[in-house]
Parts: C-alpha cells; structure tokens; sequence
C-alpha cells in the first residue's frame, strides 16, 4: 500500500493555470434552520482554496451534507462567501454544468450540489467516478473528514486524475501522526460512545501509552463487566473480552460519576449506581485525577466527550479541555464532537491541533493511514 509520506503535495501541483481542478472538501457541517452553526471545517479548507485561486486555477468544488439525500450544500456555499468568493451550481451533472464550468474565469470557485445526491457517490461506481472525472484535469483532496469512506469522489476519482493532498489533509496526516511515534509520558483520553467503533483505539494504545483513559458511555461496559449496576445507562452488546482489557494497569476508569435519576442528579461511585440511574458524565473527582495526568504528559491525546454534552452534561469534558490549555504539553483533540465543542468556546488557538475528522481521526489513529490516502496517487496510466 502506498505510505501517506509519499503522496503528493498541492505544492507539487506546478502551473495549474487555467486548469480545472476538483476539488473534495469535507463539508457536511451541522445546519439549523439552513444556516450553518459550526464552520469549523469551513475555514479549515480556505488555504487550500486561496493557494489554488492565486495559482489561476478553476475550481470545482465537490462535497457532500448529512445522509438524506434532498440535503442541500446551498447554504453551505452561501456561509463560505464570508471568506472567499463562491458560486452555487444546484446540480453535480448536465451539459449545462460542463458549459458553466468550461466559461469559469481564473481564479473562480463554483461549488455544485449535494453528490450524495445520487447514488453513485456512496457505492463507488466506477460509472459517476469517471463522469466527475470528465468535468476537470485535476484532483485535489482536502476531505480528510471523509476520506475513511471508500467513496466514489474519494477512492475513484484518484484513479483517473493527477492527484494531490490539499493543505488541511497534510496538517491531519502531520500531527495525527504524532500518536503513533509518541513522547511519553503519553496520556490518551478517550470518550464518547460506539463501543464496538473505539475498542481498536483502545486496544492499541494500551500498548502505546502511558495511560488510557475511557470515559463518557464507553466506561460503561467495563462497569457492566466489573458486575456492576448499570441500570439504565447506555451499553453496547459486545463479544470483545472487556475483562482482558481490564487487566492492563494503564487502564484508567473514572472514580465517580454523574448519574441522573428523573430529575435528581447526583454523584456517585460506579459502584454505587441503582435502578434508575443513567450515567451522564464522569465525576469532579475523575475530571481532578485526569487533571494531574495531564500536568505529567509530554502528549495528551482526547477524542470523544466524557459526558452527555447534549442534554446539558458537558462540564467534564469543558473542565478537562481547560486544563490541557492551560499547559504548555502537546495536545491533539479529536472527534466531531470534541472539536465542536472546541470551537464553540472559540479555544482551538489553545490546542497544539484540533482535527476536523470524527470517525476519520479515529481509524486513522488505529490504522495510521485512510482509503482516501491510500488512493492518491493511484491514478492508472492510459
């Protein structure tokens, strides 16, 4: 398999001028009321962008928005004119496209629709990856947030275009990177749910670490291994042998915990949980030892929240998030919901890197590489 380290730069790309480039951005970012909420991913692709517009390119850009197809990427183009100027096509194919994208001027940016639109996108036809390919001369991928996904616009269009990685995509390969040749002492912070999806990371890191701590509802199936009550707290049925794991002395489990019982929040110890209990985040005592970890770490690494932000459990992981800023230890966040998070509080500035991947940051923190990575460089000579 080709090596993330070999794959091209955008600063290899030479004289793309008047070119059409295509270029894959991640920007399936949350939307309320068609108005985007977070555009933490959005100004994370500008450099890319502007490189591209300075170097008299076309630019294309290609994407998609949430799982329902009858999304649309319109509002998303409309937010990105606050930083650069941007046209909407509500449409990825037609005559009308090839004729507006042939008249583009140089160092002009159109973005088309949703290309979860059709079908094609998501089970990599061959078919939609080569009418894509049609439209430009160029592929440039900056979709580090997707490229876990072995889609169309992300594994085939490599294949039958000159292609390179965009600046946001080295920058999550660069500092990602850091974990899997780590200083040490070496603090993994791991929350969240979707058990099944994290077990890797902890299996893994158990023996890169120092220490390995499991929060939010993943710290409840090792509870529910321990034998203890778990009552109506969120747990995935599992086949992994949790008490194997639980013999490792680098496995650290929150000493308390927040459980909500009707309107009664309290704190208690894991053990202690009871009927009616739901586990909602971890305690002021876990979020103190996690604290002094982090003074001690050369590298803290924290993906996934340790609690319930959503329902009003978030001071945890606000907590925990403070005091990693407050030193000077290299830090990397990860997780869509630990960066959104972030850039609510406007705190990313504080953090060595806070990456734009959630599942992304994930199986390439397990894996060390990704199916979009892979496949740059992947083009077939004709």
């Amino acid at each position: 398999m080709k090596k993330a380290k070999n794959i091209k730069s955008i600063k290899e790309i030479g004289d793309i001028k008047g070119k059409i480039v295509l270029l894959r951005l991640g920007l399936n970012v949350p939307l309320i009321n068609n108005k985007v909420e977070d555009d933490f991913r959005i100004k994370k692709t500008i450099p890319t962008i502007k490189y591209l517009k300075k170097l008299g390119a076309k630019i294309v850009i290609i994407s998609h928005i949430g799982r329902d197809k009858n999304e649309s990427l319109k509002p998303v183009a409309r937010h990105m004119n606050k930083y650069v100027k941007v046209g909407f096509v509500p449409k990825v194919f037609g005559d009308d496209v090839h004729k507006m994208i042939k008249k583009m001027k140089n160092g002009t940016v159109i973005m088309l629709e949703n290309l979860r639109s059709l079908s094609g996108e998501v089970s990599n036809s061959k078919t939609f990856a080569k009418k894509l390919a049609s439209m430009g001369e160029i592929y440039v991928n900056d979709a580090f947030s997707v490229s876990h996904r072995a889609h169309a616009s992300i594994v085939g269009l490599p294949k039958l275009l000159p292609s390179f990685a965009g600046f946001l995509m080295e920058e999550e390969i660069k500092n990602l990177s850091i974990a899997l040749s780590p200083k040490h002492p070496f603090l993994f912070i791991l929350g969240g749910a979707k058990f099944k999806t994290k077990v890797p990371l902890i299996k893994k890191y158990l023996s890169i670490a120092d220490y390995v701590f499991v929060g939010g509802a993943l710290a409840n199936n090792f509870f529910k291994a321990l034998n203890f009550n778990m009552a109506s707290s969120l747990t995935e049925k599992t086949d992994v042998d949790i008490k194997g794991l639980l013999n490792s002395k680098k496995l650290l489990l929150p000493s308390d915990v927040v459980v909500k019982n009707g309107e009664k929040v309290s704190v208690k110890r894991p053990g202690e949980v009871s009927a009616g209990d739901v586990v909602v985040d971890i305690g002021p005592e876990s979020v103190e030892e996690i604290g002094k970890l982090v003074t001690k770490s050369k590298l803290v690494i924290f993906n996934g929240p340790l609690g319930n932000y959503k329902i009003g459990f978030g001071k945890s992981t606000k907590k925990t998030l403070k005091n990693i800023a407050n030193t000077k230890t290299v830090s990397i966040i990860g997780g869509g919901d630990t960066a959104y998070m972030v850039n609510r509080a406007r705190s990313y500035k504080k953090y060595t890197f806070v990456s734009t991947g959630g599942g992304a940051t994930i199986e390439f923190l397990a894996k060390g590489t990704l199916p979009g990575i892979e496949a740059l460089g992947s083009l077939i000579s004709k």
